[in-house]
């Protein structure tokens, strides 16, 4: 039922609504880029391992990488912690990540996949902000 002297398309029909604002980083896929991120810096924590490296090019994309070896376990402890990677790089990275800079994130046995999001969350912004604190 409606009110009388409202509106029939909604109180906030008449209102804006801010657009999505999504900078997704780019992914990571070619072997040489993987190279080298690993020649870059390097940040263990509990959950996986975070590697970073500046391109130095114009290009103010960010760009991630993820990658787990099978000492992670069969294919789907692998895709599971690959897809809880992304996940965080997708929260993460867009706020803390800086422009110009290649990130790899390696799954961890056992860790990745059974760590909680939360912890997994603030490892990642942890892990950012050592890395950029050392790259000065």
């Amino acid at each position: 039922m409606i009110p009388p002297g409202a509106s029939v398309a909604g109180a906030n029909a008449g209102a804006a609504m801010p657009p999505a604002v999504s900078v997704r980083p780019e992914i990571l896929r070619k072997r040489a880029d993987f190279l080298r991120a690993a020649r870059g810096r390097r940040q263990a924590m509990p959950g996986f391992v975070l590697q970073g490296i500046a391109r130095g090019d114009e290009s103010g994309a960010i760009r991630v990488g993820f990658t787990c070896s099978k000492k992670v376990g069969n294919a789907v402890a692998r895709n599971r912690a690959k897809r809880r990677l992304r996940e965080i790089a997708r929260h993460v990275l867009p706020a803390a990540g800086r422009p110009g800079w290649d990130y790899v994130l390696i799954g961890r046995r056992e860790a990745t996949a059974a760590r909680p999001f939360a912890d997994l969350l603030a490892d990642l912004e942890t892990a950012l902000t050592r890395l950029h604190g050392l790259a000065r």
